[in-house]
Parts: structure tokens; C-alpha cells; sequence
């Protein structure tokens, strides 16, 4: 198995390299042998899909059976590892996760390439450039990072998968987050390609606005995968704590975003073609930066690889990259001129610049916090890094702005909105926001008494999570107010419900309405995330019969207990857990040490999760001089939104991808019809004259 691999990624590097090379001869030669020759590159294109799928394969079988025999299984793997974490082991380590980069990119080939008659010249031209960075990953993982090395000397069992990768949610997240990451490699590659070929039109804005809706959903679904997973599986009580690997992550997301807004303003009005080329180059280059942050070893992460000599390949891309960009941008400069201006501020392609303006400053103010410790390292010679409190002095302020621009674009009309307008649209939601806003403060009045001291001294954080409930508020407000008022036109218009009428007015424009419920998603987690400002946590030893008081909670130790199988020993707690003096459920935070690990620790919290409020309770293990067990407890309310939001973000998405329905005709009373037809034909009807 291990030389079939081999040999399949040599033969898929010859294949993507062919594509590569043979596509720009027939770019350059554009007759009759050109075109066979651009065939003859696409296929070679899709046949490298088949090469790397049997070399992943290959290493995928060396795990089920283990074959210790290869270095890369035997680091990542062991006998008693369960079979869904042996096939995670293909994306677990350095090697492995840049093989699997090369199936994944090789699969979106393949289907980019199939569909080659949506536009066969620009779609070769697409082509090109995605074999080129097909070329480079293969290059990787044939002379760099080789995921066949065998090893010098037998051995009888792996080291085992990183305890903290041998969760559910492990088998996902990384795929998920993959599929993001590489799909941004499309819409970079339709982006250059259209503008090497001075693209007439927006057709390329067309297709690749689809490509890129999907690496958004799929970089969504991964991210909120690793943030359930750090605040399930890490036990620090958290799900984001500004790591950065998670920045790298976010970056090109924040990117995405903003091209997925300002790409309509190219489409309606032919504004913001420079604009949108960039976003599309900068999201591409963020991928690379994340995966080159990722296994560098350049910054420290428990989400990171090993550090290894790989950033310097990284380095090399993103240098090539950006020249080739910049020559092209260059060269191609006038095929971009804008076809509109900004008419008026008070406008939605006003508030979709801005948003534009905000999401980048976001990204800048991230890499440049996240890269920091590294520019120090270089000019002082050691690190100096940022905790969270230093991020969320920038990005909090950002976000609540962001949300703001949700709750009014949709109330903005194209070109120019009167004040009439403004005024009619917005008192409504903004109305019913302030009064959410003010109940709030009064029920914080009446929970706590009305001190004038301390509200002369309120804490940020908790003005900021009230601003975040009144703007969330605005949005959803905001979003309903769309739909319902849509809706009562197509219920008067097909003499139906309301929910019919909506349903209707959703399917007459399903990328519109699909981002209104990701604007809804996207307020619940905000509700969800202000809901920080509000946690306590409480620790201290417990042994039987032991209490601990935290919020509206008492908890009880009851039983202390070790286990012991093949994968791991444990130590766990048995506690009673009441709420307010009424017994709620037992709990059984756990300690695990995995063997082949070398005993390295993993937590399993135990969480009483609520709309309202998340319970979450760590068994730290036992204090060495007293040895007495520790327990952590935190109250962390409104967590379960930010996944309920997450949700709702997805499904909005994958309502925005599906198509528009067919217009629906208004079924007419049957004497108005007969009306219109005698009016048509010049012909009075009876009455008329009355």
C-alpha cells in the first residue's frame, strides 16, 4: 500500500503538472489544435482527481490495518484507536491533512472541469490556474511532507491519535473547515482567470458567486464545529478564545462575507469590479496564510502542528501569488473601471461599501494582532502576544457596527432613499428594539436594586452585550418586517395565507431571502455571544459531601471513581447538582489520561445545558498535597443561541443556493379577465359608463 500511494501522487503531480503546462499552450494558441489540446489538459485535470483519491485511500487502509510499517500511521495511530478516529488519522497529522488538501482540491477540479460547458473558455482558463495550484500541494506532499515514509524498524502498536482529536465532532470539523478553506481556491481561480482574459460582462460574477456561497458555508459549518469542540472538549468554559488558529479561520470567512455583499453591487450596478477582483486575490492568500500558520509551527496553538520547515514553501505561494496578481491587475487595470458612481449616502450600496470598509478593518485589526508576536520575535528577538481582552477591545466595537448595517440595509433602497422612506421603514423596528432595550434595564433594576453608584461605574462588557440585544432585536425585527410585508402582498395577490405568501415571496428571490434568515442566524448568535458578559465561574476542592455554590446552583460531591481500559485511564466526580433547593440531575465530569499518549490529559466536561443558561462543570483531578478532587463550575448563559444562530445561519445559506422558482401567475376572477380582454379590444364594458 505504501508504494501504491507513492506512486498515485506521483502520477497525480504528472497529470496536474500536464493540465497545467499544456492548458497555457493552448491558451496562447487559440485554434483548432489549441482546443484539442485545452481537452486533452481538462481531462488530465479530472484524471488527477482518481490518482490522489487512491493514494488517499491507500493511506486511509494503511490506518484500518494497521500498518505500522508507515511513519506517518504509527505517530497517529494504535490498535485499540476506534475505527472512526483511524480514518481521522488521514487529516490528524501534517502529512496526512496536505494529502487530504490535495483530494479535496483535485474534487473541486474535478467538478469545476465537468461542468465545463457553462463557459468552456473561461472555464479552461480556470482550469489553468487551478492545476497550478494543484501543482504546488503535490510537490508538497511528494518531496516535503510525504505521507508514505516507512519506518527504519518494526513496531508493535502507534502512538495513538491526539487525545484531545479523539472526539465525535473531530471526524467533521476538520473536513468541514477543509472543503472552506480549499473551495475559496475556485472563485480565485474563475477571478484570475477573468481577468487574464480581460472578461467580457459579469458571467464570471455569476458562476463564481455560487462556488463561493459553498466555501462560505462549508468555512461556517467548520468554525462553529471547532468552537462547540474547544468549549466541549478543551474545559476552560469557553468556545472562542481569539487563538490563532481560529483567527486564521475567521480571516478568510470575514473576506468571503464581504465579497458575498459587494459582488451585488457589480451585478446591479457595475460598481466595485477592482474592488471585488481584490477580495477575491485576498481570500484566496488568507487560506494560504492560515494553512501556512497552521503547520508552520510559527505561532502557539493547541490547534497547531508541529513546527517544521514548511512555512518557507507557504512564503514562496504567497509571494507567487501576489506578483502574478498584481501583474495582471496591472496589465488589465483598465478592464476595470467602475460603470456607476455612488449617488448618495444614505443608500443600500452605501451601507454595503461600509460593510466592506468594516468586515476588511476587521481582518486587518485580527492579522495584525494575530501575526504580531511574530514581527516581535523578528525586531526584539522574543514574542510579545495579545491575550483576548486586547481583541475584543477592537472587534467588538467592529461587530456591533456590523450588526447596525444588518438591521438597515434592508430598508435602504438602490441609488437614493428619501427621508419619507427612512422614516416609514424604520420606526417600527427600531421602536420595538429601544423598548427590548429599556426592558432590559428595568428587569436588571428590579433584579438588583437601583444604585446610582453603580451605574455611574457599569462595566463595558455589559454595555456592550445591552447594545448587542437592542441591535439583535433591530435585525430580527428588521428581517421579520421584510417578510411579512412581502408576504400580505403575495396573500392578497394568490388569495392565500400568510405563510403561503411568504413561502411564495421567499421562492421569487431565494438568494435575497436566504440572506435574510442568515441575517437572522447572525443576531441569534450575536445574542448568544453577549450573553459572556454574564458568566461566573467558581472552583475549589471538593471531597464527599462537599459543597459548591455558584448562581442559582448548589452542587454536592457524592463519589469519587477511577477506571481503567485499553485506550485510557480515568478519574471522575459524582455530583448532585439542585437549582434554587430543587434536585436537578446528577453530573459526571471526567479526566481522562490516554495511554499511547504517554498519559497526556483530556477533559470531559459536564454540561446541564438551557435556553437560558449552560452549567458547565470540570474535574480538574486531585490537588497533590492535600489530594482532594477540584471541581470547576461555570454559569454561562445564553450559550445554546450561539448554536441555534449557527443554524440558522446554515440553513439561510443553503436557501440562498437553491434557485429561483418559476413566476407563479395570480389566479383572476374570472369577470375582472373578461374585463381586461374587452378593454383590450377597444370594447366599453356594460356599466362603464355609470
Amino acid at each position: 500500500m505504501p508504494l501504491l500511494g507513492s506512486f498515485c501522487l506521483l502520477f497525480a503531480l504528472a497529470l496536474a503538472l500536464y493540465s497545467f503546462v499544456v492548458g497555457i499552450i493552448a491558451a496562447v494558441r487559440k485554434d483548432t489544435a489549441g482546443y484539442r489540446l485545452a481537452e486533452t489538459a481538462r481531462r488530465a485535470g479530472m484524471a488527477s482527481f482518481v490518482a490522489v483519491f487512491l493514494a488517499a485511500g491507500a493511506l486511509v487502509y494503511a490506518a484500518m490495518t494497521n500498518d505500522f510499517s508507515v511513519a506517518y500511521i504509527m505517530h497517529h495511530s494504535n490498535i485499540a484507536l476506534p475505527t472512526a478516529y483511524k480514518f481521522a488519522a488521514l487529516w490528524s497529522g501534517q502529512e496526512g491533512s496536505i494529502l487530504f488538501w490535495c483530494l479535496l482540491l483535485s474534487a473541486y477540479g474535478f467538478v469545476l472541469r465537468l461542468r465545463h460547458k457553462v463557459d468552456q473558455r473561461l472555464v479552461a482558463m480556470a482550469s489553468v490556474v487551478l492545476a497550478g495550484i494543484q501543482v504546488f500541494f503535490l510537490v508538497l506532499v511528494n518531496f516535503v511532507t510525504n505521507p508514505f515514509g516507512i519506518m527504519n524498524r518494526a513496531v508493535a502498536d502507534g502512538n495513538g491519535l491526539n487525545p484531545l482529536l479523539q472526539y465525535p465532532e473531530m471526524v467533521i470539523h476538520p473536513p468541514m473547515l477543509y472543503l472552506g478553506y480549499v473551495g475559496v481556491s475556485v472563485p480565485f481561480a474563475f477571478g484570475l482567470a477573468a481577468l487574464i482574459m480581460r472578461y467580457p460582462g459579469e458571467k464570471w460574477i455569476h458562476i463564481t458567486r455560487r462556488w463561493t456561497m459553498v466555501a462560505w458555508l462549508f468555512l461556517t459549518c467548520g468554525i462553529a464545529l471547532g468552537a462547540h469542540w474547544a468549549y466541549a472538549v478543551l474545559g476552560w468554559g469557553g468556545y472562542w478564545g481569539w487563538d490563532p488558529v481560529e483567527n486564521a479561520s475567521l480571516l478568510p470567512w470575514l473576506s468571503t462575507t464581504a465579497f458575498l455583499h459587494s459582488v451585488m453591487m457589480q451585478e446591479k450596478r457595475g460598481m466595485m469590479k477592482m474592488w471585488n477582483i481584490w477580495l477575491v486575490f485576498i481570500t484566496f492568500m488568507l487560506s494560504i496564510l492560515g494553512t501556512m500558520l497552521t503547520r508552520a509551527g510559527l505561532v502557539s496553538s493547541v490547534h497547531a502542528f508541529a513546527q517544521s520547515s514548511i512555512g518557507s514553501w507557504f512564503m514562496g505561494m504567497l509571494l507567487v501569488v501576489f506578483v502574478v496578481c498584481l501583474t495582471f491587475f496591472i496589465r488589465n487595470y483598465d478592464h476595470l473601471r467602475s460603470e456607476n458612481q455612488l449617488e448618495s449616502l444614505v443608500s443600500r450600496e452605501s451601507s454595503f461599501l461600509f460593510n466592506n470598509l468594516v468586515l476588511l478593518a476587521a481582518v486587518f485589526a485580527i492579522l495584525t494582532i494575530t501575526l504580531f508576536p511574530i514581527f516581535s520575535e523578528w525586531v526584539e528577538g522574543h514574542k510579545i502576544a495579545f491575550g483576548p481582552a486586547f481583541y475584543n477591545t477592537f472587534t467588538i466595537p467592529i461587530a456591533l457596527f456590523l450588526v447596525f448595517l444588518m438591521g438597515i440595509g434592508p430598508l435602504l433602497a438602490w441609488r437614493s432613499t428619501s427621508f419619507g422612506s427612512i422614516k416609514r421603514n424604520f420606526k417600527v423596528p427600531a421602536g420595538i428594539a429601544l423598548l427590548l432595550g429599556v426592558g432590559r434595564i428595568l428587569k436588571m433594576v428590579l433584579e438588583n436594586g437601583f444604585h446610582i453608584s453603580s451605574w455611574l461605574h457599569i462595566d463595558l462588557a455589559r454595555l456592550y452585550a445591552w447594545l448587542a440585544f437592542v441591535l439583535s432585536a433591530f435585525v430580527i425585527t428588521t428581517v421579520s418586517s421584510e417578510f411579512i410585508r412581502g408576504g400580505i402582498v403575495w396573500k392578497n395577490k394568490l388569495q392565500t395565507n400568510l405563510l403561503a405568501g411568504m413561502f411564495q415571496l421567499m421562492r421569487r428571490n431565494m438568494r435575497r431571502y436566504g440572506g435574510y434568515v442568515v441575517h437572522f442566524g447572525i443576531a441569534l448568535l450575536i445574542i448568544g455571544v453577549a450573553g459572556q458578559a454574564f458568566n461566573q465561574d467558581k472552583e475549589q476542592e471538593m471531597g464527599n459531601g462537599d459543597k459548591l455554590a455558584i448562581g442559582h446552583y448548589l452542587l454536592v460531591g457524592q463519589e469519587y471513581t477511577q477506571d481503567d481500559n485499553a485506550n485510557y485511564r480515568s478519574e471522575a466526580a459524582l455530583l448532585n447538582v439542585y437549582k434554587d433547593g430543587v434536585f436537578l440531575e446528577r453530573m459526571n465530569p471526567e479526566l481522562r489520561f490516554y495511554k499511547a499518549s504517554g498519559g497526556q490529559p483530556d477533559h470531559k466536561v459536564a454540561n446541564h445545558s438551557t435556553l437560558r443558561e449552560d452549567l458547565y462543570v470540570i474535574y480538574e483531578g486531585k490537588n497533590p498535597e492535600t489530594g482532594h478532587p477540584i471541581i470547576k463550575a461555570f454559569v454561562n448563559p445564553l450559550v445554546n443561541w450561539v448554536w441555534i444562530g449557527v443554524l440558522v445561519v446554515l440553513f439561510g445559506t443553503g436557501l440562498a443556493l437553491v434557485p429561483n422558482a418559476a413566476p407563479v401567475t395570480a389566479q383572476v376572477p374570472q369577470t375582472v379577465a373578461v374585463v381586461a380582454t374587452m378593454e383590450k379590444q377597444g370594447m366599453q364594458p356594460a356599466g362603464a359608463g355609470k
